[in-house]
């Protein structure tokens, strides 16, 4: 399993998203309704409730029974999102190590530690001790940093990508990284994008 940290990007709004400040809302399914404690850090930044639900409106016939990886889990917005929603598996990849133990508490609270796994460490350092394929894929790295490039070619390297596995990536919107127009580019299908504020949100699927 693999990981790293979902730190620094745009400050939160109370408009963007319904979830208060220090905690996260599970939208839909399973645990509907519940709300999940967050690291209070500087710069942690939980995917809003308006971009999660475009998200999961994308992936809503895609998440059934999947195995899902979030390579830099920092809240677990996306992760606990999935596994709500009827995912197989998670394992989640946080860097901050009070970030990674919130993460544990927070699969506790849910009673999900045999489907959830968190492990705590640099993404790029953990994901070559995972031996497991994933059928979904969350990138959401710290802006600005210039992660998202050098992730999905450690993903591809590593071969934890599925046939026909969905990645998701979220990075600042004006990032200079393409992945439709980079080296990765033959191993790709764009199939939604849009872009809210300072965020670019994409899903892949894995062609090759």
């Amino acid at each position: 399993m693999k990981a790293q940290s979902n730190f620094s990007k745009r400050p939160k709004s109370k408009k963007q998203s319904s979830s208060s400040a220090g905690e996260i809302r599970i939208i839909s399914g399973q645990w509907k309704g519940r709300r999940l404690k967050v690291h209070d850090k500087d710069g942690l930044r939980p995917t809003t409730d308006r971009l999660k639900e475009t998200i999961f409106n994308w992936l809503m016939m895609d998440i059934r029974d999947k195995n899902v990886l979030d390579c830099f889990a920092g809240a677990g917005a996306l992760g606990f999102e999935a596994m709500s929603r009827g995912a197989n598996s998670l394992l989640c990849i946080e860097k901050d190590r009070l970030a990674a133990k919130q993460l544990k508490a927070n699969c506790d609270v849910l009673n999900a530690n045999t489907q959830i796994a968190i492990k705590q460490g640099d993404f790029f350092a953990q994901i070559k001790h995972i031996s497991e394929q994933f059928d979904l894929v969350f990138i959401d790295p710290p802006f600005h940093k210039d992660m998202a490039s050098k992730c999905i070619g450690t993903l591809l390297a590593e071969n934890v990508l599925a046939n026909d596995a969905l990645v998701y990536l979220e990075q600042e919107s004006n990032s200079e990284f393409d992945v439709m127009q980079s080296d990765y580019a033959n191993n790709f299908e764009l199939i939604k994008e849009k872009k809210a504020g300072q965020v670019l949100a994409q899903l892949f699927r894995k062609t090759s």
